[in-house]
């Protein structure tokens, strides 16, 4: 089986050069080092290397914007985005760039040596002093997307709306719509719920604020 090619990408050299030596010493077949963000896009599209050990703080292009960069390529590497702090935002930020790790640089070269495994393997690898802050924070995003969700008005009510704002009686915005009354009853209902409003014309009144009918 052939060893894992792995790129780093860090602006200090003594800590390559530590890195080189300890993923090396691994079974690590090390492949290509960069100094920056720029270097390390333009390293990992002519190298290829299965996993890449990314800095988070590097010049000219920071680790989170050149891991952005390289995923936008297309390019099949793995990342794992190193860092010397817990950051929520800058982890959050990492994972939507397409980052498949984020590791606390005081962990251990064995720590480092099995993430870059699990990712070469297709895992996501998170610090345990990570986990459960990206535990939160996913639970947090998950809550505030279902709470757009349940209040987000959908093309089809709008167009209600829209008539009602109009002035348009049920059985007009049956017609015009090509449904039936009791569709538009449905769809007035759901109106209701999502804009917290007990009849048409608060209803009507909560969509002129958030802009979704407007008043000839």
């Amino acid at each position: 089986m052939n060893p894992i090619r792995l790129m780093l990408a860090d602006d200090h050299q003594m800590l390559r050069e530590g890195l080189r030596r300890s993923m090396e010493d691994s079974g690590f077949d090390v492949v290509g080092e960069a100094r920056d963000g720029v270097e390390a896009v333009r390293l990992a599209e002519s190298l290829e290397p299965d996993v890449i050990l990314m800095d988070v703080s590097m010049p000219n292009c920071d680790g989170v914007e050149a891991c952005r960069q390289v995923k936008a390529s297309g390019s099949a590497s793995r990342i794992v985005m190193l860092t010397m702090h817990v950051d929520k935002e800058v982890l959050t930020n990492a994972i939507r760039a397409g980052a498949t790790g984020y590791l606390i640089k005081d962990c251990s070269t064995d720590e480092i040596a099995q993430a870059v495994r699990m990712a070469a393997g297709g895992e996501t690898v998170l610090s345990p002093q990570l986990a459960r802050s990206m535990l939160d924070e996913v639970r947090r995003l998950d809550q505030k997307a279902r709470t757009e969700d349940e209040r987000t008005v959908t093309k089809r009510e709008e167009e209600v709306l829209q008539l009602i704002a109009d002035g348009c009686s049920t059985p007009e915005v049956a017609a015009a719509l090509y449904i039936s009354q009791k569709t538009v009853k449905n769809h007035l209902a759901s109106i209701y719920q999502k804009l917290d409003a007990r009849d048409r014309t608060q209803a009507v009144l909560q969509a002129v604020r958030m802009g979704i009918v407007h008043l000839d």
